[in-house]
């Protein structure tokens, strides 16, 4: 009922457009729609994607790698919409998912419905270099979640950020750019959010989350605000680098990684709390044609093991640890590309886990950028250094 829903809205979208306002020349990869109303005071951008993903995976069994498992998948399906309202500092921008990974995650705080809602948010620049956000939007945390699904140079983020990041929230978020002197720049974020996630109806079950990232930018500005894409397709002509710190603070945090992971649900009902603190550092590197990008992050918790007032445990626990990232690639005359990634992941002894380590190489080939592209990579894994697995991944992108 719902996704019939979202599609005669779609529908009825399409046709006002078409029949009520201009409709400027566009190509491929810069939006679907692009159109301003005739008297200025509003602008609209809709570009639909989506994502196919073709897996396979071999785990080790302590003897030998088992047949191979297979897996079909359409990642992701978004339509995206953002544009100005009554003035072109006043912005907005709106994503919805309609893939089963795209909706995946109903729960009693969400009223058990499809998460359909990534973005939905309105950005005003009031004064000069500060602009206001209000909505729900990805928090300023590490750069490799801060980077768009789209715009990704293997096929899917690494494990630290599948592990650690803390993806998006809904609240409030002021941004600032200040100018150092020479080239050098430094932007500000900050943000007060939930903390419990995106899509939560339910209000608000523990405290309040806080996250700020300051990034410095010594050589200037990348081109095409490129330290959120990877990969260096604008090929730049100078050095360029970011390096960015990041301190997330969620107090009474009731979900175990976070602003996401299970619900720490104590026995008598009531949701266990404990304040978790995660750190991220991370950098962005880029000159003709080479990239690179870097992040190390760090969670802790006051009390990482959920525990029932009369002292036994739940079994919930807080993934408590650390991990590191590195990625390096050279984008080739032809527009193929070559990455290279290593990743770990080490939780901390509480959670019982072995060191996770994983290597991955791939290749990219950008027909239109990261709007239309085609990409593999390959990865091995170990725990605590012996055999795990190894997955091999092919799929598309393209974005209108």
């Amino acid at each position: 009922m719902k996704s019939r829903y979202i599609l005669g809205l779609f529908t009825l979208f399409v046709c006002l457009v078409t029949n009520a306002q201009q409709i400027s020349d566009t190509s491929f990869g810069k939006g679907l729609i692009n159109y301003t109303a005739k008297d200025s005071t509003f602008s609209v951008k809709f570009a639909p994607r989506i994502q196919t993903r073709f897996t396979s995976n071999w785990e080790y069994n302590g003897t030998e790698y088992d047949d191979p498992a297979y897996n079909f998948l359409v990642r992701r399906a978004r339509l995206k919409f953002n544009g100005f309202a009554y003035s072109p500092k006043l912005k907005y921008k709106i994503e919805l998912g309609l893939s089963n990974g795209d909706l995946a995650g109903a729960n009693e705080y969400n009223k058990n419905t499809p998460r359909y809602i990534f973005d939905a948010v309105i950005m005003w620049n009031f004064h000069e270099n500060f602009e206001l956000w209000a909505g729900q939007t990805k928090l300023p945390g590490n750069v490799e979640r801060i980077v768009s699904s789209g715009n990704m140079q293997l096929i899917d983020r690494s494990i630290l950020n599948s592990n650690f990041n803390i993806d998006r929230d809904v609240g409030i978020q002021l941004h600032h750019t200040t100018e150092l002197g020479g080239n050098f720049i430094m932007k500000e974020k900050l943000a007060i959010s939930q903390g419990e996630g995106r899509n939560v109806t339910e209000g608000n079950e523990g405290g309040l989350q806080y996250t700020g990232r300051v990034e410095f930018f010594p050589f200037g500005s990348f081109e095409s605000r490129g330290e959120f894409t990877q990969g260096d397709l604008k090929r730049e002509s100078t050095p360029k680098l970011m390096f960015a710190l990041v301190y997330d603070f969620n107090n009474d945090a009731v979900r175990t990684r976070s602003n996401s992971g299970t619900y720490m649900i104590l026995d008598d009902g009531s949701l266990y709390q404990t304040n978790i603190t995660t750190i991220f550092v991370d950098t962005m590197f880029k000159y003709k044609g080479f990239a690179f990008m870097g992040e190390y992050t760090s969670r802790n918790a006051d009390k990482a093991a959920a525990i029932n007032p009369d002292g036994s445990t739940t079994g919930d626990v807080v993934a408590v640890g650390n991990a590191f990232n590195a990625q390096a690639s050279y984008l080739f005359d032809n527009n193929y590309e070559l990455t290279t990634r290593y990743s770990t992941v080490d939780f901390d002894d509480i959670i019982g886990e072995d060191l996770q380590t994983q290597y991955t190489l791939g290749v990219s080939k950008y027909i239109v950028g990261h709007k239309l592209k085609v990409q593999a990579d390959i990865s091995y894994g170990t725990l605590d250094g012996t055999k795990d697995h190894i997955m091999l991944r092919t799929g598309f992108d393209l974005h209108f």
